[in-house]
């Protein structure tokens, strides 16, 4: 599958090394140019280009990068093919992305993500933390293989996302239409806790999207507290266990 990046944050970096490494013809940019993009993030074969080249002739474009910079983008993807999937992996975070009042008053995250691109988009690896992501991918058939919630609105997108997922070595589900995306969101219980796959049901159903913003901007205070930068991930030892106790 020809597959465009734009990102090469902690998530983006991973996807562009797994899709490559599982056999994608992958193109990643990011808003520096290319030559800014390391080579161990091209090591398994993708290629680095602008973030214009990267929109162009491919069947699945990943999108990673802030949330608050992804109106800037919809001028690159409005000639993107109708068939193209779209794939988010953003997350809202009012600290990092400023507020967004239509999320603050209740808009899901993904659906405010499609809006402003103008198009139909999937949500995925949005709920994995970067270590683990980078880290805890695990052969298909693996009794522990995390699992991570796939939700689009058409059929295609959704089951598109799934098999890159699988790609990247975790196990898909199916979290259905992106209005039930705020299920996977930070704060909800499924969100950066590695769940397995039969664990994964009750976490979205146990999802309370009036409590997930406080729980979280606790999990936020208690990183910078540690770490003392808000930006910097925690590692998985510690970012799992401190998630699942706010969390879950």
């Amino acid at each position: 599958m020809k597959i465009g990046i734009l990102g090469v944050g902690h998530i983006g970096k991973t996807l562009t090394q797994r899709l490559s490494m599982a056999g994608h013809d992958v193109k990643v940019a990011n808003s520096r140019g290319p030559d800014t993009i390391g080579t161990d993030v091209l090591a398994s074969g993708a290629n680095a280009v602008t973030a214009a080249e990267a929109v162009v002739d491919v069947d699945a474009l990943i999108i990673s990068i802030p949330m608050n910079r992804l109106p800037q983008i919809a001028p690159l993807i409005v000639d993107l093919p109708a068939e193209t999937v779209v794939i988010d992996t953003s997350n809202y975070y009012p600290h990092r992305d400023g507020r967004i009042e239509s999320i603050e008053a209740g808009q899901v995250e993904s659906l405010w993500v499609a809006e402003q691109l103008g198009r139909p988009v999937a949500k995925a690896w949005n709920s994995i933390g970067s270590d683990s992501f980078a880290n805890k991918h695990k052969p298909a058939g693996s009794p522990d293989r995390i699992a991570l919630p796939v939700a689009a609105d058409r059929e295609s997108d959704r089951r598109v996302a799934m098999a890159l997922v699988e790609d990247t070595g975790f196990d898909a589900f199916d979290a259905g239409a992106l209005a039930e995306s705020w299920r996977q969101q930070p704060g909800a219980p499924c969100y950066t806790t590695d769940l397995i796959r039969e664990e994964l049901p009750a976490a979205l159903a146990a999802a309370d999207a009036k409590r997930s913003p406080k729980r979280r901007d606790l999990a936020i205070a208690a990183i910078q507290e540690r770490i003392g930068d808000a930006t910097t991930n925690p590692d998985a030892e510690y970012g799992v266990r401190l998630c699942r106790a706010l969390f879950m």
